[in-house]
């Protein structure tokens, strides 16, 4: 049976932060799903399915690499059900670390089957969060380093929107 795991987030917008942890994590598992997911707690800049779009064009040359979308329900279960092993989480720094450590005590308790793996990224990228990126971007800072050129267009299109 193949490895496989899932890579949960909001992914707004995909950084290249987070295709180096995907492409980290694929050198552990056969396969990797890219899990888009809602969170109520933050301020999107783009829909559930624009993020799903560009993640899907980023990825597309990735092996052993998918995306899907997760509207509700919880992740543990949602990892269960599609045959995961594992949950990696990208863990940039302490503040990081705290918050996924408590999520994958509650993910254990829910399906102890289920381990989660924490990735750091390169070293590059520990400081990039893509709510930095959508507040640099939108007030017309480059971040050209930091995503890859489709979510840099998407980026503009939006702003340009914005600033009509």
């Amino acid at each position: 049976m193949k490895q496989k795991a899932i890579y949960p987030g909001t992914f707004d917008p995909f950084t290249n932060g987070h295709l180096d942890v995907l492409e980290r994590a694929l050198t552990i598992f056969e396969e990797v799903i890219v899990v888009i997911a809602e969170n109520s707690q933050k301020r999107a800049l783009f829909s559930i399915e624009e993020r799903k779009m560009m993640t899907e064009q980023i990825v597309s040359n990735v092996d052993g690499a998918r995306v899907e979308v997760l509207a509700h329900g919880l992740l543990a279960n949602y990892a269960r059900d599609v045959g995961a092993r594992a949950i990696v989480r990208g863990v940039r720094q302490v503040k990081d670390f705290e918050y996924e450590f408590q999520m994958s005590l509650l993910n254990r308790q829910l399906c102890p089957e289920i381990t989660t793996v924490f990735l750091m990224p390169n070293v590059k990228y520990t400081y990039v969060a893509s709510s930095i990126i959508k507040e640099v971007a939108m007030l017309g800072g480059d971040v050209s380093n930091f995503v890859h050129p489709i979510v840099l267009s998407m980026i503009n299109d939006k702003r340009a929107l914005c600033e009509r």
